[in-house]
């Protein structure tokens, strides 16, 4: 089973879920901070989520609960980058708690993490989306009870195809 992102929709199984993508769209050049979404076929990795927040989630990926203090490295000039890491950190680095719930569940998408280009782009995840679907940051947004229906349909060879 794959996924396609397509018009700001996944596709997969018989579902059409809204989605929202990268503020300035999607893009084959993606860079670091450039705030688009690489265009490409990835396959999903792990899943990170808050168990504080999150129960009885099902799927067939590998599972690993976010502390207070995880992060992802998005400094190229880190060895840590496009890497988990724990603050404090002399690198930039994107905070996975979060107050909102956009990061109680995240599943990590198989972009530029091996091999790792510097400056290629980090942190391209599969997400809640924010309230109306705002623009991300480049990552895929998705509701809270999509993505857990998401999370439950895939495994390590399934690839999401974004256009």
């Amino acid at each position: 089973m794959n996924i396609e992102l397509k018009n700001k929709f996944l596709y997969f199984q018989k579902y059409k879920l809204r989605c929202s993508v990268g503020k300035r769209g999607i893009s084959i050049k993606k860079k670091e901070g450039d705030k688009k979404t690489p265009k490409g076929e990835f396959k999903f990795k792990y899943i990170l989520y808050r168990k504080d927040r999150i129960f009885d989630l099902k799927t067939r990926l590998k599972k690993i609960v976010i502390k207070k203090r995880m992060g992802w490295c998005d400094d190229p000039n880190s060895n840590n980058y496009n890497k988990i890491i724990n603050f404090p950190s002399k690198y930039s680095a994107e905070k996975l708690w979060k107050k909102e719930n956009v990061y109680d569940i995240i599943i990590v998408i198989d972009y530029n993490l091996n091999p790792l280009i510097k400056n290629k782009g980090s942190a391209i995840f599969l997400h809640i989306a924010k309230r109306k679907y705002q623009p991300t940051n480049g990552c895929i947004a998705v509701s809270k009870k999509n993505i857990r229906l998401i999370a439950n349909a895939i495994n390590k060879k399934t690839k999401i195809k974004i256009h």
